[in-house]
């Protein structure tokens, strides 16, 4: 490998984390193939209803709302490379179930709801601890590199994947997609079992039972971690919710079919996987105004994306906010991340995991209703405008903390030298040290 691709490319020199990538490229393959597939299946049977689409992400996600802090306690006390294995197992085995259902053409809306509970159960468990394998798997020094070429092989999935799903649902049907997504899962199990145990980084256990509230209260103690954590929050509420977005704006702006769909998905992963690769020459934490600035090009990318006048604007500019989303959450994850101490890391990283995607099932629930009546551009004009207000306010709380801690060293300057003056005037008004006592204890 070349010194320049060696740069992008660095932690893949190690053997766990290139089993650990190949495995997650197929297997997330699979996984956006199932989403285009899923989507698609909801809107023909609920009549294009955003309120219906916005029923499934809740079901998906709400389990991560009520377990994923549970799941990154898990995360901290057992083998992270166990938990991965058994998570993968019941995610293939629950797109098996609606590849069947599919094959035999009686999948109902309840089907779907119902596997989308099931999953979201597993990726409680299974996102916190993915995240936090990481650093086992490449130590801290190559975590940026590792964790951007997650994001890339993520956004290669989301490019390869929607594409795939949108011919194969045109040609062979949506049950061949679901089939395809169970038996990608097997590639990260198989990948998981061929890792050399001995080689991973695990780090001192505690030697007491990690619990929730000692991870919140670590939390709670680094105001460097919640402005950061705040403000995702809030863009990942209003502005984070594309996987509602992007069909609704395929199927009821631009009429497109499902090859149609696939491509404006892919326009958006497209950007993303830039962005990811852009981000891989990160070397250290990245700064607080980083990420706030970038939050700010993605509010208003966002916004203005919502506004294409036809689809190959449309395109475009969902290509140009697919980046801006990826380097506004790679930054924030990396601050986040790097900013932990190693044994609360599996806690953290369950927290931001449940402020990113546990929010999802209030987002999509109101920005799916709200595009229901106002129409499809509406979730990306409010999705913007707030995150762009939240941005804004991020911004100016990062600079009055910039300020105050200026001037907590200046008056911690002003008073060493005030004390270093104090003992100066008190050595001088002393009596000269000559051996002898003074007059007065004489006397």
């Amino acid at each position: 490998m070349t010194s320049t691709l060696a740069i992008p490319f660095r932690s893949l020199s190690v053997r766990n984390f290139r089993l650990f990538a190949a495995g997650q490229v197929v297997s997330v393959a699979g996984t956006w193939m199932m989403v285009v597939a899923q989507d698609w299946i909801v809107l023909s049977l609920a009549d294009n209803s955003g309120t219906a689409l916005g029923v499934v992400t809740a079901l998906q996600f709400t389990p991560l709302l009520l377990l994923t802090l549970y799941g990154g306690r898990l995360a901290d006390r057992y083998d992270k490379r166990f938990l991965l294995t058994c998570a993968n197992l019941a995610s293939g085995a629950l797109a098996l179930v609606l590849a069947l259902l599919a094959f035999a053409d009686a999948v109902q809306l309840w089907h779907i709801w119902l596997c989308a509970f099931g999953l979201g159960i597993v990726n409680a468990v299974e996102v916190p601890t993915r995240m936090s394998f990481v650093s086992e798997l490449v130590g801290p020094e190559l975590l940026p590199n590792a964790s951007a070429l997650s994001a890339a092989y993520f956004n290669t999935a989301r490019v390869v994947g929607p594409a795939l799903a949108g011919l194969l649902i045109t040609g062979f049907g949506t049950g061949w997609v679901m089939l395809f997504n169970s038996v990608s899962y097997l590639a990260t199990v198989v990948g998981l079992r061929m890792m050399r145990p001995d080689e991973l980084l695990r780090g001192t256990r505690p030697d007491t039972r990690p619990r929730v509230i000692d991870g919140l209260r670590y939390i709670r103690s680094r105001p460097d971690l919640k402005l950061p954590l705040a403000l995702i929050g809030v863009i990942s509420l209003f502005g984070l919710n594309f996987q509602l977005t992007l069909p609704l704006f395929a199927k009821t702006v631009f009429h497109a079919d499902a090859a149609s769909f696939g491509l404006l998905t892919t326009g958006f992963a497209a950007g993303s996987l830039v962005a990811a690769f852009v981000t891989t020459a990160r070397r250290g934490r990245p700064s607080s105004r980083l990420v706030v600035a970038s939050a700010i090009v993605f509010a208003a990318l966002e916004t203005v994306a919502g506004w294409a006048p036809d689809f190959a604007s449309a395109i475009v500019l969902l290509s140009l906010t697919g980046g801006a989303t990826i380097y506004f959450v790679q930054a924030a994850n990396h601050r986040v991340q790097l900013g932990s101490d190693p044994q609360y890391r599996g806690r953290v990283m369950a927290l931001y995991t449940l402020i990113v995607q546990g929010s999802t099932p209030l987002g999509s629930l109101l920005i799916g209703a709200l595009a229901e009546h106002l129409g499809a551009r509406s979730g990306f004009y409010v999705g913007g405008l707030v995150s762009l207000a939240a941005a804004l306010t991020a911004l100016v709380l990062d600079r009055r903390t910039d300020k105050e801690a200026s001037e907590d060293v200046t008056v911690t300057t002003k008073d060493v030298e005030a004390e270093s003056d104090g003992v100066a005037t008190a050595r001088e008004a002393a009596p000269e040290q000559d051996g002898s006592e003074p007059e007065a204890v004489r006397r």
